[in-house]
């Protein structure tokens, strides 16, 4: 038995269904946030395998950086070396020849210094400034006392200016070898006091007085320190200059600065051309490097002061 079915249009009955405004919203903001967690999630893939032309140029300063930094940090830790030692030969030149302390130029060496200093208060400016000055003050008191202690010294009448020339002419830095300390000597390979300033210099240039005085001993032999000259300049101040190849000073007369006493050798136990040149006080052994700071430029005598320090080996 067969059923047959008509579809009648009028039964049929369609409404239309209204989305609420917060549900679209909220299809919206879904919609909003997968497609930017795909975003972030592409970007993070993209940059972990591929780099950009800055980036790599960023990676590998940073390599540069990071196999330079020990050796930075060692070339920083021999500079304030180097500046110590200084300070110490500083030191050193006004004691032996002014008699007197080296002023601190520093101002800045007793006030702490400040981390954000244009983030600070006014009030904490004014007495950051304050104290500058107070200590600013105090150093230019302590100049001008050195400086009045210094014309006291030079204008009395027993007053003898030490021997501040160099005895070599045309004289640079990269002739200096070692000077006062232990030293490695080059025959014996062991450390030795070492009593002078080795003046690197070919045999034959000639050796001048470093100060108005008179030559108090001539000695020529063929050991230790060689053809020796030494001058008596007063006050307890003597030079010895030693090493000569021959010797032209005459025991007992005065002579006047730069006069020519000897000419540089390799007499004695010398290792090579050079002259070995000592300044004395009272017996005292001085160093020669402070006593050639009044015969060359600032930017020389700094230099020979670093050759001499870092030299570790002798010449005699």
């Amino acid at each position: 038995m067969s059923q047959d079915y008509f579809f009648d249009s009028n039964d049929i009955n369609v409404k239309k269904k209204k989305m609420s405004v917060w549900v679209a919203l909220r299809k919206v903001m879904v919609f909003f946030i997968a497609t930017m967690s795909v975003t972030v999630i592409y970007y993070i893939i993209f940059a972990l395998i591929f780099s950009t032309g800055e980036e790599q140029r960023l990676r590998n300063e940073n390599r540069m950086y990071a196999s330079e930094y020990p050796e930075l940090a060692r070339k920083e830790q021999l500079l304030s070396d180097v500046i110590e030692g200084l300070q110490l030969k500083d030191d050193r030149i006004y004691e032996e020849i002014f008699k007197t302390a080296a002023p601190n130029m520093d101002p800045m060496e007793s006030v702490e210094f400040l981390v954000g200093l244009d983030t600070l208060p006014d009030t904490d400016l004014v007495t950051y400034t304050e104290r500058k000055l107070d200590v600013m003050d105090d150093v230019k008191d302590k100049v001008d006392a050195n400086f009045a202690a210094i014309m006291k010294a030079v204008t009395d009448s027993g007053f003898v200016m030490p021997p501040m020339h160099n005895p070599l002419r045309e004289f640079s830095f990269a002739q200096t070898g070692a000077s006062v300390g232990y030293k490695i000597n080059p025959f014996y390979k062991v450390e030795i006091q070492h009593n002078g300033l080795d003046m690197i210099a070919p045999a034959g240039v000639p050796v001048y007085a470093s100060a108005d005085g008179v030559v108090s001993k001539v000695t020529r032999s063929r050991k230790g320190l060689g053809n020796v000259v030494e001058i008596d300049h007063g006050n307890g101040y003597f030079t010895r200059y030693a090493h000569l190849a021959d010797v032209v000073a005459v025991k007992g007369r005065k002579v006047r600065r730069g006069t020519h006493i000897g000419n540089v050798g390799v007499s004695g136990s010398s290792f090579a051309p050079h002259l070995h040149y000592e300044v004395m006080r009272d017996t005292v052994v001085l160093d020669p490097v402070n006593h050639l700071f009044a015969a060359v430029t600032p930017e020389e005598y700094m230099n020979i002061l670093v050759m001499s320090i870092t030299t570790g080996q002798s010449m005699d």
